[in-house]
């Protein structure tokens, strides 16, 4: 069975998988929850978000923002050995502030933190933050992606990157691919850079009995890309013609050595976001159960040279509370699916081909 259908199949008869709403209404009317499959959707398909990009063509960099302008209760996971991030310590349940107004992925690996400043000024303008009293303060934790080795790394996401970013800011489906966080971004590195191949920004959702769940996902990764629906290979490292897909796993177990990397050279960084309400706790367990979706479709993953870092946003416009486990299966299949989008609406720049054009030459 493939795992769309089996996802389908668990949603529609494994009682302990739905919230007791959803069973109440299964009893009462004997007919299945709604299913209305949005993989090819957004996360702005949720409920009170919009995402903006700011993309800098010079090198080519940029960053992304997925605001909340009436807040989400926010978490995070960090699973990769390199992380750059900020503001990420308050969405721990056990601390204080319960909502985000903002999260930002950037590229430019640690100078790119500096968005989440011009997302502060953004929002303090539009009176969106945490009332202190005197002014508002406007929560904006910040992840960022190593992709100073493409281009000139002189040149990187900025104050004005991020409030730009804010001002593009929509309820529209975002672009994917060379936009945003994804401009720099690359793959499939084990074998060096010169092997490489581009990766981008990639978004989808999924909505189940009135409850949405969407993810966008920056994938900037040492391993390569499958799809976990076919396991089709789809970007990685490349043979050292350059001209197809190596397969980096198998090649690895036929005793062909990779490179050394320095560590924090790579990085997917995203967020899933869902309009159900949740505790901060359980937004936490999302942002933890999301990373398997990485784990289904890059390989390997969280390695000492990715930052893998995930976050949650709950907006909880739907007005009701959902099964934890239901939104954690869905906010990884969602992550998988974004990344799969952003490798197949990723273009070619020079010295990394994109996977529909190493497709087309072969």
């Amino acid at each position: 069975m493939k795992r769309r259908e089996f996802l389908q199949s668990s949603i529609l008869t494994a009682g302990g998988l739905l919230a007791p709403n959803t069973l109440d209404t299964l009893n009462t009317l004997g007919n299945p929850p709604q299913v209305e499959n949005k993989s090819r959707g957004s996360i702005t398909d949720v409920q009170g978000i919009k995402v903006g990009h700011f993309t800098d063509q010079r090198r080519p960099t940029g960053c992304t923002v997925i605001i909340a302008e009436e807040g989400a209760t926010g978490g995070v996971d960090v699973r990769g050995a390199a992380p750059g991030t900020r503001e990420t310590d308050l969405l721990n349940p056990l601390n204080t502030v319960e909502l985000v107004n903002a999260i930002v992925l950037s590229g430019g690996s640690a100078f790119g933190l500096d968005t989440a400043t011009g997302v502060m000024k953004y929002l303090e303008e539009k009176h969106i933050g945490y009332n202190v009293g005197v002014t508002v303060v406007p929560i904006v934790p910040a992840a960022i992606l190593f992709d100073l080795g493409v281009g000139d790394a002189k040149i990187r996401p900025d104050a004005e990157s991020g409030y730009k970013a804010c001002q593009a800011a929509t309820t529209q489906k975002p672009a994917e691919g060379n936009v945003g966080a994804g401009t720099g971004a690359t793959v499939g590195k084990l074998f060096g850079m010169s092997r490489a191949m581009k990766g981008g920004i990639g978004t989808a959702s999924i909505k189940i009995d009135g409850i949405t769940v969407g993810a966008i996902v920056a994938v900037n990764a040492v391993g390569d890309i499958s799809d976990p629906a076919t396991g089709t290979l789809l970007a990685g490292a490349r043979t050292q013609d350059g001209k197809s897909l190596l397969n980096a796993r198998q090649a690895i177990l036929r005793g062909e050595l990779p490179q050394g990397l320095k560590s924090g050279t790579a990085t997917t960084i995203g967020v899933v976001a869902t309009d159900a309400r949740l505790t901060k706790a359980q937004v936490n367990k999302i942002a933890q159960m999301s990373h398997d979706g990485l784990a289904r479709s890059i390989n390997p993953v969280h390695t000492p040279s990715d930052g893998d870092t995930m976050f949650a946003l709950a907006t909880g416009k739907a007005g009701r509370a959902a099964n934890i486990t239901l939104i954690g299966m869905l906010a990884a299949e969602m992550t998988a699916a974004a990344i799969v989008s952003a490798i197949r609406s990723a273009k070619g720049i020079v010295g990394f081909p994109s996977a529909s054009e190493l497709i087309r030459k072969n």
